[in-house]
């Protein structure tokens, strides 16, 4: 595949997608949507990728939607500008429930939709010199598409306070409310990353897409019979799978499971 504004790499099991834009910071227009959806698609569907992380270049992560973009859209018609939003809205619900883990390396600012990418990603490792904002309200604007996600990502409390008042906020407060899980030196930041990628890549690729299914069902069901017996019959069902029963046999038998290889 060949990407205007992206740049997507794979080394061994791991691909990086990287937002190229940096002279706008990364920020999204239609381009940049189209292709980071279409590379998520693909790459979830690869069987040689297992993790993926998402990056972007220069010293911004992401600034949020390019303003020229933003402005073109607001001449169109109603219509148009709905079908438009929708595409923005399908981006980030292919990163969300992308069938691999999804790493964001943030090594740089991210405002109002760069937070969505954020809150899209199942890990987040962020630079401690990153700032966030959440700053639809100061345009005239509101983040409807990636509020499903930020909610989810950082609490209703949190989210409340950020997305009215579409404040500045650094790492460390950023860790503090969910929305990352880790905040380490700018210089120790690739280094992480790849120490992490490198751990997932290592788990079986079979589970971790179950997990991930699992994760997004469970996280907002009550906890009832249906969902007692939905969470058996799946861990039945994963004890069953070849996967399943190669990482036992391979723990018992203290040997490296079939997925890595010989």
């Amino acid at each position: 595949m060949e990407f205007s504004t992206l740049t997507v790499t794979t080394a061994g099991h791991i691909a990086t997608v990287t937002l190229n834009r940096p002279d706008v910071r990364n920020a999204f227009n239609d381009t940049l949507i189209a292709e980071l959806t279409g590379a998520f698609r693909a790459l979830g569907d690869s069987p040689q990728v297992r993790v993926i992380v998402l990056a972007g270049a220069g010293p911004a992560f992401c600034a949020g939607a390019d303003l020229n973009w933003m402005r073109r859209m607001a001449s169109y018609a109603p219509d148009e500008n709905r079908a438009d939003a929708l595409t923005l809205a399908q981006m980030m619900h292919t990163i969300w429930s992308c069938p691999r883990p999804v790493i964001a390396q943030v090594q740089g600012d991210a405002y109002a939709g760069g937070v969505g990418l954020v809150a899209v990603a199942d890990i987040v490792i962020a630079a401690d010199t990153a700032h966030f904002a959440i700053s639809e309200t100061r345009l005239g604007l509101i983040p409807a598409t990636i509020s499903p996600y930020v909610i989810r990502a950082m609490g209703e409390r949190a989210a409340r306070r950020y997305c009215l008042s579409a404040e500045r906020f650094s790492a460390a407060q950023a860790a503090h409310c969910g929305l990352v899980h880790e905040v380490v030196p700018a210089a120790a930041l690739d280094a992480r990353v790849a120490e992490l990628a490198a751990t997932l890549s290592a788990n079986s690729p079979e589970a971790m897409h179950a997990c991930k299914r699992l994760l997004r069902d469970v996280a907002e069901a009550p906890i009832d019979t249906d969902l007692i017996t939905d969470t058996a019959n799946r861990i039945a069902d994963i004890r069953g799978s070849a996967e399943g029963r190669e990482g036992i046999a391979a723990f018992l038998e203290k040997r490296r499971p079939g997925w890595l290889g010989t």
